[in-house]
């Protein structure tokens, strides 16, 4: 027997629940996902740092949008986020880049200073200030980290309290007319809308519902976790980011995590992080810190999937009636989730674009797949 509803989503991640969550509110949705718990990929393996060294204007102005949500959720969300300060930091030649981010950050947020070598010292005592190393630095007292999984369990709960489904383990095998969609276990499902917020694998979805791809591109991001020395206590260490995309770190249970905010392409998969990698990942702890990582403890990796002017994606696809594009979220979903969910529903509905989201300067021109190659080139 076919299920059938009216709006059909294959993605649990960030990005489909949280549309999903409000898609709810006007009927019936169902979403597959293909792993046995949602979040399996990316959304799952995020730092979850919400802070403002990502992502161009569009993207930064979606984040600062997206924060009343974190600190005041609606019912049915526990607690999502807490606030702790986001350190940028610089050498000789990221200092215009650091002039630029810290321009940029006080024009979405408060409590921002500049530091002097005994200031940045106060939130991350092993920061190695010299002429080779760490030259300048400023501070974002109210960054916030997220809760991942309270983000997208919230999400998950307000589908199923609108009548709704969250389906894990099924995997799409076939996408037919009427989006009619069979998994790998046999079962049928058919809306008149289909929202493809497969992440990673949203283009092949879209080839195998016969629409033209995006040229989404996923990209492996490498994470290590290391003891810091014995004497120091980091539980209260800021989120520490270079001022170009080189090096962050971030306190982790006691422990240290730190990326080398890689970029390496890859195909849709279960991401495995990368010995050569994971060694980068050390060094660059060692360039900017006095700390070695002498064992790594844990290590990760997951895929960040980018359009091609790496702003997210929402919209109907201009070559099939029903299908709608939610993907190209990056490494921004998790923050930009509340904001991107609100622009979701207004566009699937065919509603206004939300004056809220106007407030902001984002327009419906920035977001929708027309303005991407193929389309913007037909």
């Amino acid at each position: 027997m076919t299920k059938t509803a009216d709006f059909l989503i294959i993605g649990g991640g960030i990005a489909g629940l949280s549309a999903g969550a409000r898609l709810a509110r006007h009927g019936k949705v169902v979403l597959l996902e293909a792993e046995d718990a949602v979040g399996y990929h990316s959304s799952g393996r995020s730092v979850t740092f919400s802070h403002f060294g990502i992502g161009g204007g569009t993207v930064r102005a979606l984040t600062a949008y997206s924060r009343a949500f974190f600190q005041d959720p609606p019912d049915g969300f526990d607690t999502l986020a807490a606030v702790r300060p986001a350190l940028f930091i610089a050498d000789q030649a990221m200092l215009s880049a650091l002039d630029e981010l810290e321009r940029i950050t006080r024009a979405h947020a408060e409590a921002v200073e500049r530091l002097d070598e005994a200031g940045a010292a106060h939130y991350c005592p092993a920061l190695r200030w010299a002429p080779d190393a760490v030259v300048a630095a400023f501070v974002h007292r109210e960054g916030l980290k997220l809760d991942p999984h309270a983000l997208l369990q919230g999400f998950a709960r307000a589908i199923r309290a609108s009548g709704g489904e969250v389906v894990n383990g099924a995997r799409v095998v076939s996408i037919g007319p009427r989006w009619r969609v069979r998994t790998a276990s046999g079962d049928t499902y058919e809306a008149p809308i289909l929202v493809n917020a497969a992440g990673a694998w949203a283009d092949r979805v879209a080839e195998m519902a016969g629409v033209r791809p995006l040229g989404l591109t996923p990209l492996r991001r490498t994470i290590i976790v290391f003891d810091p020395p014995a004497e120091m206590d980091v539980h209260e260490w800021p989120f520490v980011k270079t001022a170009v995309d080189y090096m962050y770190m971030m306190p982790d249970s006691g422990r240290l995590l730190a990326s080398p905010v890689d970029e390496n392409p890859d195909d849709p998969c279960d991401a495995q992080p990368d010995e050569l990698d994971m060694a980068v990942a050390a060094h660059r702890v060692s360039e900017f810190t006095t700390m070695e990582v002498r064992r790594i403890t844990h290590r990760w990796a997951g895929l960040r999937t980018f359009a091609a002017d790496r702003v997210p994606v929402a919209g109907y696809a201009p070559d099939a009636e029903g299908f709608f594009w939610l993907a190209g979220q990056g490494g921004y979903g998790l923050q930009t989730a509340p904001a991107m969910a609100e622009i979701a529903e207004a566009l699937v509905l065919g509603a206004p674009w939300p004056e809220t989201i106007t407030a902001t300067g984002v327009t419906p021109e920035q977001i929708r797949p027309e303005r991407l190659p193929p389309f913007s080139t037909m």
